[in-house]
């Protein structure tokens, strides 16, 4: 064998091994042979969450085997008591360890301004800005036919019956810049035209340290008409 039939060879070899190995790899990964069945129930219910493949859920769980028994079982308490016990707001629909949840029973909050979102995560990511001091209803969604979701389906009338009932002087609507939220708000403004009250939607609008090259059409267009005086723009920055 001469010397470049040979520089061939090698070549062609380790390109095989190579091959083999990632189908060994993929193999592995997608069909994990476990020594216990325990082990494998417990990383096939990690598998389930959102985001958490089978490698994740196998370090998880061997994570877990690391601790303490007591730790673990702490752990599991948390969950299965937060899923048992939790409730909902009857108020706004926050998440809550008694009826009416921490913020509504707050009477130091605006009591007639409320917010109105579409999830809980919505009105976590608010209250850590630490710039609303008002109340907030949680819709459970927003308006959209093509996923088969109809207002009939969402905190709409509790929404309103709230709006009558607690004298609201402001509602504000932090819904998704999307059709689906633009439904939504339409649909709920006009089922309250009626009533004697403030309607404001959140600002929307180019993110600050964001380039305007790569700005959307709807974005821009939204920036220009909702435009506001240098003077408050600067004084916001100082």
């Amino acid at each position: 064998m001469d010397k470049t039939q040979s520089t061939s060879y090698i070549k062609h070899f380790t390109s095989y091994l190579s091959t083999r190995q990632t189908s060994k790899s993929v193999l592995y990964i997608c069909n994990m042979i476990f020594s216990s069945t325990l082990l494998e129930n417990a990383v096939n219910e990690f598998a389930k969450l959102p985001g958490i493949g089978k490698k994740t859920a196998l370090r998880l769980v061997l994570h877990l085997l690391k601790k303490n028994v007591e730790d673990v079982a702490n752990f599991s308490e948390a969950i299965v008591k937060m899923r048992e016990e939790i409730n909902f707001c009857t108020r706004c629909h926050n998440i809550s360890d008694k009826q009416s949840c921490n913020i509504c029973a707050d009477r130091a909050r605006r009591q007639h301004m409320i917010c109105v979102v579409e999830s809980i995560r919505d009105v976590i990511a608010i209250e850590s800005t630490q710039q609303y001091n008002g109340l907030y209803h949680v819709l459970g969604g927003i308006i959209s036919p093509l996923d088969g979701i109809g207002p009939d389906q969402l905190q709409i009338d509790s929404l309103i019956k709230r709006v009558d009932d607690e004298n609201t002087e402001e509602l504000i609507f932090a819904l998704s810049p999307n059709i689906q939220g633009d439904t939504t708000i339409f649909y709920i403004s006009k089922k309250i035209k009626k009533q004697p009250i403030k309607i404001t939607t959140i600002a929307r609008g180019i993110a600050f340290g964001g380039e305007l090259e790569y700005a959307d059409e709807m974005t821009l267009a939204r920036s220009i008409s909702n435009r506001i005086p240098v003077e408050n723009y600067v004084g916001n920055k100082l």
